[in-house]
């Protein structure tokens, strides 16, 4: 499959779509997931056109895991997370739906149930306090 310019965080990057944005280098981007599957449920993209694991440059995807492990710092700090998932899905046979490569990171905590995919978009004005939530502990 080709890289779709198209998709939702092609838009997103280039401000067509909105996003609760957390972080932002000249590299990579960080913003709420719609749809989390718990709160705090962040995502990080590459601003380079890449479909998936196998279609990113190796030095866009170190510069995205150094994004991803100081994004991950600041959510569990900010939401006092026991520990910390790290998800990449590539292909939509692995669950994949956006085909922009991005990694989840998600807050875990001892007990919580656990979904690989929410069904709801989560209210704006939660996705924004938890931005600023994440924004603070970034500082």
């Amino acid at each position: 499959m080709a890289y779709d310019t198209d998709n939702v965080f092609g838009k997103i990057l280039r401000g067509e779509l909105p996003a609760h944005r957390v972080y932002e280098d000249d590299a990579t981007l960080a913003f709420m997931d719609l749809m989390p599957q718990a709160p705090g449920h962040t995502l990080v993209i590459p601003k380079s056109a890449a479909e998936d694991l196998f279609d990113v440059e190796p030095q866009v995807l170190a510069r995205s895991i150094e994004t991803t492990q100081k994004i991950a710092r600041a959510v569990k700090l900010a939401f006092r997370a026991d520990g910390i998932m790290i998800a990449q899905l590539s292909g939509a046979a692995a669950g994949q739906t956006v085909f922009h490569l991005h990694f989840h990171v998600l807050p875990r905590h001892q007990g919580a149930d656990f979904k690989l995919h929410a069904n709801d978009a989560a209210p704006a004005e939660l996705l924004e306090e938890h931005a600023q939530r994440i924004r603070a502990a970034l500082e």
